[in-house]
């Protein structure tokens, strides 16, 4: 009964190892070479535009009135000092504080830029999709090793290094995530000093630059998913054999 039970695992291991394999080389023939050719399209199309002014989204943060700001900043000060005066509670004084310091800005909601929004919607896909037809290939070359044996290792140390540079990969796009969503801890930090210090120029300035500088860091980004189908496909192309026989005919890989 336990003998049964092994060979009945072992073919569906077996089943799904072929399966895999069939999957993961019509990736290198077909998906690879389409996703090189919509990349190229994506770049060309989105990714073009050499003046970069009209990444600028409107920032509506008023800016103050010196002599009304002064106005105000006496007027609380009186209000302070009456106060004082009236002997009120000075947790009362410290609650009010905070709620001057927790308010928000006078002008109200301030929108993420549409247009590096619009660009990221059509990236993080992309990323996604190499990560997971890195995994197929990845775990493709695994089941090509064959089982350990003294001499004629050569092939299996190429695919051990076909296995590293996958890993690498995949490590460098994981990167790629982190890096697009810094931006918007990064903005966020700049319209809030924007907005609580609205009389310096600097802060709406530097949410602009954050904009053009996550433009040019997503097309990066494309450029290199686009190398790496293109760099993937052509390592295995040349050690395909290696790969799929590493000790020559005749050894068939074991899972």
């Amino acid at each position: 009964m336990a003998d049964m039970d092994i060979v009945a695992s072992k073919k569906q291991v077996d089943d799904f190892c072929q399966r895999h394999n069939e999957e993961a080389e019509e990736l290198l023939k077909k998906c690879f070479p389409q996703k090189l050719e919509e990349l190229e399209m994506l770049l060309k199309t989105s990714f073009s535009c050499d003046d970069l002014t009209f990444l600028k989204a409107p920032l509506d943060i008023p800016i103050p009135d010196p002599a009304k700001e002064e106005a105000k900043r006496k007027k609380k000060e009186e209000e302070k000092k009456k106060a004082k005066e009236e002997k009120k509670d000075k947790d009362k004084d410290k609650d009010s504080d905070k709620e001057d310091e927790d308010a928000g800005p006078p002008c109200g909601p301030v929108p993420t830029n549409e247009h590096v929004e619009s660009l990221l919607r059509k990236v993080k896909p992309e990323i996604q999709t190499l990560k997971e037809k890195l995994s197929v290939v990845s775990l493709w070359v695994q089941l090509q090793i064959p089982k350990v044996e003294d001499g004629n290792n050569f092939g299996v140390a190429v695919q051990e290094k076909v296995f590293e540079q996958l890993t690498n990969m995949r490590t460098k796009i994981e990167a790629f995530q982190t890096q697009l969503a810094k931006y918007y801890n990064e903005r966020g930090d700049a319209v809030a000093k924007a907005a609580k210090q609205q009389h310096v120029g600097d802060f709406r300035q530097l949410v602009h630059e954050l904009d053009q500088y996550q433009y040019c860091e997503i097309r990066l980004v494309v450029l290199d998913i686009r190398n790496i189908y293109a760099v993937l496909f052509d390592i295995i192309n040349k050690n395909y054999d290696k790969i799929k026989k590493p000790r020559g005919e005749g050894k068939a890989p074991i899972y």
